[in-house]
């Protein structure tokens, strides 16, 4: 696909066609999860149907099948966001389930008094894990200041930084207000006190075209389900070192090399870090997802969501009383907004019964919106897959809105 037309693209995405309450559905939460693609319920449908079976134990037809096309998946995530081997690719269930792997591992080598470094833009899944394994080893969750427009605070960073930080772990977009960081910046900071870096891409994976090498960190982490691919599965790249030198997460099949009553050794990477079963069609699911992305020309969708997110925020901003939350100079497709004297709860209800689908709440990210001041918001978050005719049906369901409950 080297052209971009947005009338195929949305072609691709079944969903994309139906009508909610008689409306054209207007699926504006994006951030929350992305709509699958023809090529990837195919993909599932296609393994339940003439590959299922499990990987990596059978030496029968379909098992070796299954597990050609699971662990072609691993090779087609290598490539997509440019790491150096494939056995540095962990499939994991989320974002959520690698960072715990994480903290799971590095609580074996943090001390009290060792400090853990995060932004105040965090998801709940990039804080609460930390704080468990603080309180377990005495460590301490230190974390780095933003301003009010939501973005961080460059001058005084190194101050955030000690003899004792031994780990970063930092969103790449802000899933609630839709902030970039600027990782590869923030890398290079890491590197100069000798920290290693973790990076949630949950939300950058999408909408960047994404290179661990260059960015720098030691760590990046994507979902599936975020990416135009199933949920329950997501992925976990590590520098080999790293990986080598944390624990297992798990206990289980697959993963061992040998178990007696006594003893028990581990696979290398990445088996160690694979107990069980995997999600077989959900790697499957994934690469076609990705393989999608990679026929899609990225300036172009990129260059399209960008004048979605200026088209959007242009428009709701005409809105009278409605303010936008997040005011950083590189944002990413979330317009996070609340409307004064009216409750996000009876926005998002009045939305959706015109068709439009929108997230309401404080987006698991209550640090955030707490140190905003913003309490529960409203949030409208875009893909290349949305128009700007979808932006206008926004605003119109918006301004009705506000007549209504003015």
């Amino acid at each position: 696909m080297g052209s971009f037309s947005i009338d195929k693209v949305r072609s691709d995405f079944p969903i994309l066609q139906q009508k909610i309450g008689g409306r054209r559905l207007v699926y504006l939460d994006n951030a929350a999860t992305t709509q699958k693609p023809k090529v990837v319920i195919e993909a599932l449908n296609s393994y339940y149907r003439y590959e299922n079976a499990n990987v990596h134990r059978g030496i029968h037809h379909l098992s070796e099948q299954a597990t050609l096309a699971y662990e072609n998946a691993r090779k087609v995530v290598k490539d997509h966001i440019n790491a150096p081997q494939e056995k540095e690719i962990i499939f994991v269930r989320g974002v959520t389930e690698g960072i715990n792997l994480l903290a799971n591992g590095f609580g074996s080598i943090l001390k009290p008094k060792d400090e853990i470094l995060i932004t105040a833009l965090e998801h709940h899944a990039n804080i609460v894990p930390w704080q468990m394994m603080a309180s377990k080893t005495g460590a301490k969750l230190k974390i780095i200041p933003i301003d009010k427009g939501g973005e961080i605070v460059w001058q005084d960073i190194e101050n955030s930084f000690s003899e004792n930080t031994k780990l970063l772990s930092c969103v790449h977009i802000s899933n609630a207000i839709g902030t970039v960081v600027a990782v590869e910046r923030l890398s290079k900071i890491a590197k100069k006190f000798r920290v290693p870096m973790i990076v949630d891409g949950a939300q950058s994976a999408a909408h960047l075209p994404i290179d661990v090498q260059n960015i720098g960190c030691d760590f990046y982490l994507f979902s599936a389900h975020k990416v135009l691919g199933p949920t329950g599965i997501g992925v976990l790249w590590g520098k080999e070192d790293w990986l080598e030198k944390l624990p297992p997460y798990q206990g289980g099949g697959d993963m061992i090399e040998r178990v007696s009553f006594e003893k028990t050794t581990y696979k290398n990477i990445p088996a160690k870090f694979e107990a069980g079963t995997p999600h077989i069609a959900g790697g499957i699911g994934l690469s076609e997802a990705l393989l999608y992305f990679r026929g899609l020309d990225k300036e172009v969708i990129m260059k399209h969501e960008a004048g979605l997110l200026e088209y959007a925020t242009e428009q709701l901003m005409e809105i009278p009383d409605l303010r936008i939350w997040g005011e950083a100079t590189e944002k990413s497709c979330i317009l996070n907004f609340s409307v004064k004297g009216i409750h996000p709860y009876d926005i998002s209800t009045f939305l959706d019964s015109k068709g439009i689908a929108v997230r309401t709440g404080l987006h698991c990210a209550e640090p955030l919106m707490d140190f905003l001041g913003s309490g529960a918001t409203t949030r409208a978050s875009l893909a290349f897959y949305n128009t700007f005719e979808e932006i206008d049906c926004l605003k119109d369901a918006l301004t009705k809105a506000v007549a209504l409950f003015k």
